[in-house]
């Protein structure tokens, strides 16, 4: 079983890994641009808008890899087929959706976000990105379903290493700023989704069965679709909320130092959350498949496992933070008189980035183990009151504790996550239940 789990978060740790690698990257080169501090906190809330405009969209990958993961379990190559017909052609929809709508919300994001020409600029450059980077969701969920993680691994390092060199070419060889680095996701997410396609024609040529356009459109399976995917982008609305909430909430603070600190310890805790996420790809995988298989021992054992897993990944991250944080954030700042102001201010709150791991890792897996298992409802129901909480705390606190009542709130939301699923799934009965021949 431990194999059958790295064999599936291995590659996704590594594939994850690139994206938070990518920010930091990307964080440190418009470090080394002008103003440190504005240029990376006009960076933040540029990729802040993305953010939301990706995550609201994410319910595809997630949508697709459960009921990809049970039709593989079952050894339904039909449904399996129909799966990726669906997820790439309602990806392609959105994407051009998106562009057709550019101009709305881009003015209305920038007007939330308080967002600056520089601001601007990026995002105008980097939404022709978008419709390549909603298929690559559609894509990546039905190679999950389908037990492989190898596929998203090497395309999501292609797409991360062509970026990072891009953005260093355009910035530095063209003096382009952080609009170059915005024309380097252009181009990366592109070629990714482009090589994506290819890795799919060859390794799954003897799989895919004819088209059904019936099946594809057969209206009880397109019901169970939508129905699991409503769940879910309610879900992932309400986390989109809560992180561009954190990037704004921290913009209106009045300093340009609390915003870049807020956004560099966040990308601590990204890196961490995408070291976790690749057990929680596992267990989302591997709940799918024992489910659609009726195999309810390997469904116990495998989150057993799991939990053992992401609670040691969680440790490891800490231990990380505890020691070497201020070495990690040292490599944002290009502008150096401005570290030792950077790091008496990171300081203050670094503390939280080194708690919220352990408070984190349980939750990440939770949310795998509901997509798996298709119990999307307890994914949205425990969401909406984390979310309720987050900002019943923040607004609560903060003018009693300022920057810190953020902090707090979010460590809140992602235990609270946690725990409401354990609980609202009967203590996973409900898991095992959908698992069990009886």
């Amino acid at each position: 079983m431990n194999r059958e789990i790295f064999r599936i978060a291995i590659p996704n740790i590594i594939s994850s890994i690139t994206v938070p690698l990518m920010g930091i990257f990307s964080t440190a080169i418009a470090g080394h641009t002008g103003d440190s501090a504005a240029t990376i906190g006009a960076l933040a809330v540029g990729v802040s808008i993305f953010n939301f405009i990706y995550w609201n969209c994410s319910f595809i990958r997630m949508g697709t890899s459960g009921i990809t993961a049970q039709a593989f379990g079952a050894q339904d190559f039909e449904t399996t087929t129909a799966m990726l017909i669906r997820a790439v052609g309602i990806s392609a929809a959105l994407g051009v959706l998106v562009l057709l709508l550019q101009y709305p919300l881009g003015e209305l994001s920038l007007w939330i976000m308080n967002g600056s020409q520089m601001v601007s600029d990026y995002f105008y450059a980097r939404i022709w990105a978008v419709p390549a980077g909603i298929m690559l969701f559609g894509l990546n969920g039905w190679f999950t379903g389908m037990q492989n993680a190898v596929i998203p691994m090497w395309t999501s390092i292609f797409i991360n290493i062509l970026h990072v060199l891009l953005s260093l070419w355009f910035v530095f060889g063209f003096d382009m700023g952080i609009v170059g680095i915005a024309y380097a996701s252009v181009v990366a997410q592109w070629s990714g989704m482009l090589l994506s396609l290819l890795l799919l024609v060859l390794c799954f040529r003897k799989t895919l069965h004819k088209i059904d356009i019936a099946k594809v459109l057969d209206v009880s399976a397109l019901k169970e679709f939508f129905k699991v995917n409503g769940d879910i982008i309610i879900r992932t609305f309400c986390i989109v909320m809560v992180y561009t909430f954190f990037t704004a909430a921290s913009a209106r603070m009045g300093s340009d130092i609390v915003l870049a600190v807020n956004t560099m310890l966040l990308q601590l805790f990204t890196l961490f959350s995408y070291m976790n996420d690749g057990f929680a790809y596992a267990a989302e995988a591997l709940t799918g498949r024992f489910v659609g298989a009726k195999d309810e021992l390997s469904l116990r054992r495998c989150i057993k496992r799991c939990v053992v897993w992401a609670l040691g990944t969680a440790v490891v991250c800490i231990l990380i933070y505890l020691f070497w944080w201020q070495d990690i954030m040292g490599m944002f700042v290009g502008e150096k008189s401005q570290l030792p102001e950077i790091l008496t201010v990171a300081s203050e709150y670094i503390g939280w980035v080194i708690v919220i791991p352990m408070a984190a890792a349980l939750p990440f897996l939770m949310d795998g183990i509901m997509v798996g298992a298709t119990l999307t409802r307890i994914l949205r129901n425990s969401m909406l009151l984390s979310t309720v909480a987050y900002f019943g705390l923040y607004y609560s606190l903060y003018p009693i504790i300022g920057n810190d009542a953020l902090w707090l709130a979010f460590t809140a939301y992602m235990a609270l996550r946690g725990i409401a699923q354990y609980f609202m799934s009967d203590r996973l009965a409900m898991v095992y239940d959908k698992s069990s021949t009886q």
